[in-house]
């Protein structure tokens, strides 16, 4: 039930170095696409004064979750909720700050954009989205091993892909979100990071 993924585990503490930066001290924040739970878990654990509010849509990733909230015992992480980033309504109210980790390549566009509208909505003014993945610049892979990468996902499914950065924070932009900074992450990843105006 509880799964165990490589790349979270690998990339956890440079996410938490960024999360701890740019994070507020306090208050709630919606993971999307928690997948198998041990970002969550271990965030959680990392940021006491933040309270962790998971997601997925997957029925094998949620049970995965519920078993790292069971097993972490943390009061500052919650059950999760089923969330898909398409639905206009998402089942939470407001939140502080939102995180989402590689999720839009391997999604069509149209999550991407459910994505954003959706942020758009539940975070309060002032609040944070950290957005963390592979990225195309200026319409141009990274590193040979990002375009490899690109290539075997739309293999896999043509709507799939590395997203350009620019044409997400156009879209961010769009709807309320201001983009603040972009760090460059191990592996030829990114992390994107946006503040919703007031």
């Amino acid at each position: 039930m509880k799964q165990h993924w490589p790349a979270p585990e690998r990339n956890k503490e440079p996410i938490l170095a960024v999360l701890r930066r740019v994070l507020p001290a306090q208050g709630l924040l919606l993971e999307i696409s928690s997948g198998s739970g041990q970002h969550a878990a271990f965030f959680a654990q990392e940021l006491p004064g933040l309270d962790f509010q998971p997601s997925d849509m997957d029925d094998e990733n949620l049970a995965s979750i519920r078993a790292w909230v069971a097993e972490s015992g943390a009061p500052n992480l919650r059950s999760p909720l089923r969330i898909d980033v398409t639905d206009h309504e998402w089942g939470i109210a407001h939140v502080d700050a939102v995180f989402n980790a590689n999720m839009i390549h391997i999604a069509p566009w149209v999550c991407c954009e459910g994505l954003l509208r959706g942020v758009g909505r539940v975070l309060r003014a002032e609040g944070i989205f950290v957005l963390y993945g592979p990225f195309r610049l200026d319409g141009q892979h990274t590193s040979e091993s990002n375009e490899r990468f690109d290539a075997g996902l739309k293999a896999r499914d043509a709507s799939w892909g590395v997203r350009d950065a620019e044409a997400v924070i156009a879209l961010a932009a769009e709807q309320g979100l201001e983009y603040r900074e972009r760090i460059t992450m191990p592996a030829n990843n990114l992390t994107l990071v946006f503040r919703k105006r007031s």
